[in-house]
């Protein structure tokens, strides 16, 4: 697997990890601050497709004028999360923003709990295992473990996928109701990545209903060609996911008489594990359904 592309609109406005209606109603509270809002904006205009941007892309990917571009990205400059580079005189983000990602998983309960019990799996199949959290209507890879046999070593912690056509985000969303896995693809940006990608709403939820009975969703060159990936969920007391343990085999590594039983078994008695440990509602992530 690979990391998520950014660069259009919804893919962008998925990442915020808000429903449209919910952060129109947050705006419109007396305790929003307007200011943090578009300093964010300024540090999520670099979404990956590019290292540096000059001012006036800033502006652009913004909708500010460029006032108040050069306004707040002196600031965060001075802040220390952007950096000025003094040739080119355009902006990139600085090391300081990866505090932000060190701070989450040392403090991550299900981080913590479900390291150990992935290195198992990863050392015991020679594949790549992760941990997922459902982000509104994406996946977030916040623990990796890599193996000599990765399929793609582009995948690292704080990759983003949508929900609706990978393993793991299938299989978080079989634990939820009806009514909240169809406002989930309700803003969904549902498009075929692949020949293969099962993208249709009714599709989705009939394949949803046999996750249910399976226990395991299983997904097959979906949003990669060549990525197979099982997954399963890891619940909480009310049988609702706050994570997902999977397992991604490149097809030339794939038997599928022999692979599919054995690696379903294995995601499921090992999110079983990490869900027995009884894992607090702390651990959701706050976009989080």
């Amino acid at each position: 697997m690979a990391t998520a592309s950014n660069k259009d609109p919804s893919r962008r406005k998925a990442a915020k990890g808000q429903p449209a209606q919910v952060a129109a109603d947050a705006n419109s509270s007396p305790l929003f601050v307007q200011s943090v809002e578009k300093a964010m904006s300024v540090l999520t205009a670099f979404d990956g497709s590019k290292r540096q941007l000059s001012l006036s892309e800033i502006a652009a990917l913004t909708g500010f004028d460029m006032s108040a571009t050069q306004r707040f990205t002196y600031t965060l400059a001075v802040l220390g999360y952007l950096r000025k580079d003094p040739d080119s005189r355009k902006y990139e983000l600085s090391p300081k923003l990866l505090d932000f990602t060190y701070h989450y998983l040392t403090s991550n309960e299900l981080v913590s709990r479900a390291t150990p019990y992935l290195q198992q799996l990863g050392s015991e199949t020679e594949e790549a295992t992760n941990l997922t959290v459902l982000d509104d209507t994406d996946i977030v890879f916040v623990l990796r473990i890599v193996s000599r046999n990765v399929f793609n070593a582009h995948v690292i912690t704080g990759s983003r996928l949508p929900a609706y056509c990978t393993a793991p985000g299938l299989a978080m969303l079989a634990t939820f109701n009806d009514g909240e896995i169809d406002d989930i693809l309700s803003r969904s940006h549902l498009v075929p990545y692949t020949s293969s990608t099962v993208y249709e709403p009714q599709r989705i939820k009939k394949r949803i209903v046999q996750i249910r009975k399976q226990g395991y969703a299983h997904a097959e060159d979906e949003y990669f060609l060549s990525d197979i990936s099982t997954a399963a969920a890891i619940v909480n007391a009310h049988g609702r996911a706050i994570g997902a343990v999977n397992i991604a085999v490149a097809r030339p590594r794939w038997d599928a008489t022999r692979d599919e039983k054995r690696f379903a078994d294995l995601v499921i008695s090992t999110a079983s594990a990490i869900s027995s440990r009884r894992v607090s509602a702390q651990m959701v992530p706050s976009g989080s359904i």
